[in-house]
């Protein structure tokens, strides 16, 4: 019995320690080809908008460890997209955004814990002029080399934020409730290159 627990111990780490993505350190830079930031918000009470952000760039320092990595992005306010063209202004407009006055998101990290998939990113989101610290589920995907000879990383993420903790009050009320929820879902889906010696080519 003793032994037929210690092979099923054996087994269990080394399927687990097979599962384990592998880690390659170094300075990443985000694709904003392969990158996702988008939202999700209750709309009428009894349905929701999703919209994201096309415009993001941004940086992950991987460590030899998931806990030594630091992420940080910016994302440009006017490249959102709700699919509707009205509703994207409005929301660089004064009453949202202001994108004129606050042209920029930008999330860093401050601490990455847990299991490559099941992390807790932790950090300042500035939006709107205002910066709060936030806590983010992750994942990270692995590391993979594309057709051009680049390392790529890959990270996911998703959390909520109430807008009105950024100053984005604006709202009216319907019969069923508030036009705009206040609680967002966020998700962010990135990946990130490091050219190799060999260089990209088109």
């Amino acid at each position: 019995m003793i032994k037929y627990g210690m092979v099923l111990v054996l087994l269990t780490s080394s399927v687990s320690l097979a599962n384990t993505p592998k880690i390659e350190g170094g300075k990443y830079s985000l694709d904003a080809a392969h990158s996702k930031v988008g939202f999700d918000v209750s709309h009428l009470v009894i349905a929701s908008v999703e919209g994201r952000f096309n415009g993001v760039t941004g940086e992950i320092e991987m460590g030899k460890k998931i806990e030594d990595t630091k992420i940080t992005a910016k994302v440009d306010i006017k490249t959102v997209n709700t699919g509707n063209g009205d509703r994207d202004k409005h929301l660089m407009g004064p009453d949202f955004f202001d994108a004129e006055k606050f042209p920029e998101m930008t999330f860093v990290s401050k601490s990455i814990s847990g299991k490559a998939d099941a992390l807790k990113i932790k950090g300042d989101l500035t939006m709107h002029g205002v910066t709060k610290a936030v806590t983010l589920d992750g994942k990270y995907s692995g590391v993979a080399n594309d057709p051009f000879g680049n390392t790529k990383i890959a990270f996911q993420a998703k959390g909520k934020i109430n807008r009105k903790d950024y100053g984005l009050t604006w709202s009216k009320m319907v019969e069923a409730g508030p036009v705009v929820g206040d609680e967002v879902m966020i998700e962010l889906k990135v990946e990130a290159g490091k050219p190799t010696e060999k260089k990209a080519t088109n």
